[in-house]
């Protein structure tokens, strides 16, 4: 069994996010940059089938510029057999990265396509969903476990009332959520290891893929500082700043 797996490259979560002066954009000047924290879990997910002997080949895929480079040799550190990067500077919406990566499945095949449920920069949760569709195949969204039956897939998934099992046919998409599993730490070997597995590049010309936008960024801005807090003397000055102040009652 083949499975696929998007990843994305984005802001490391540990660095302090700095807009432009000019509010374009966010700053990516001499900043970390790291695999999306949903797509390890992906990969991890992704490695824990193969080595319990249900997959026989992970492919790792990024949309982007080289450097995406840098992530794909860490997805390959984490476990992946080879990469797949489609190298492009524009900058692409989920529905174009879903026809991106509908393209690749296309040519390669796999029976399994594993995404994070979303990235920590835009967060708009679309792409998986959308790569369903376009594919026609069978979705399990914000998947807490999952497991392989046959020629069926059973997903747990996370929902606002508690948890809900869904059983997918073969193939399938799944978008990971955080409680799925806990991704391992690339090793040195492994590390060195993968500078030599595969990667292969490609442009959306090559897939036959039109990646204009019809979104526009407008601005950017930080979100507002918070204003000290205060301490009322009483239940009735605090009703009071509620709803004269605050006026959330």
């Amino acid at each position: 069994m083949k499975v696929m797996v998007p990843v994305k490259r984005v802001v490391d979560y540990n660095v302090k996010i700095r807009v432009k002066p000019d509010h374009t954009g966010v700053d990516l000047a001499n900043v970390k940059m790291s695999i999306n924290p949903f797509c390890e879990i992906a990969i991890e997910e992704a490695v824990r089938m193969k080595e319990a002997g249900l997959a026989t080949e992970i492919i790792a895929v990024s949309v982007g510029a080289t450097a995406c480079q840098e992530q794909l040799r860490t997805a390959l550190a984490l476990g992946a057999d080879r990469a797949i990067l489609v190298e492009t500077e524009a900058e692409v919406q989920p529905l174009a990265i879903a026809k991106l990566l509908k393209a690749i499945y296309d040519k390669e095949q796999p029976q399994v396509v594993i995404f994070g449920k979303q990235s920590i920069d835009g967060d708009n949760s679309q792409t998986g969903q959308m790569f369903a569709a376009l594919a026609g195949l069978a979705q399990g969204t914000f998947a807490s476990e999952v497991k392989i039956e046959g020629d069926e897939m059973v997903v747990i998934r996370e929902v606002d009332g508690g948890l809900q099992t869904v059983s997918l046919k073969l193939p399938a998409v799944v978008t990971t959520d955080l409680r799925l599993n806990e991704p391992r730490y690339a090793s040195l070997p492994n590390i060195m290891k993968a500078k030599k597995k595969p990667m292969d590049v490609v442009t959306p010309d090559d897939l036959g893929i039109d990646v204009s936008s019809s979104v526009t960024t407008l601005k950017v801005v930080p979100p507002p500082s918070r204003e000290a807090g205060i301490k009322v003397e009483s239940v009735e000055e605090l009703v009071d700043k509620l709803k004269n102040e605050a006026k959330v009652i």
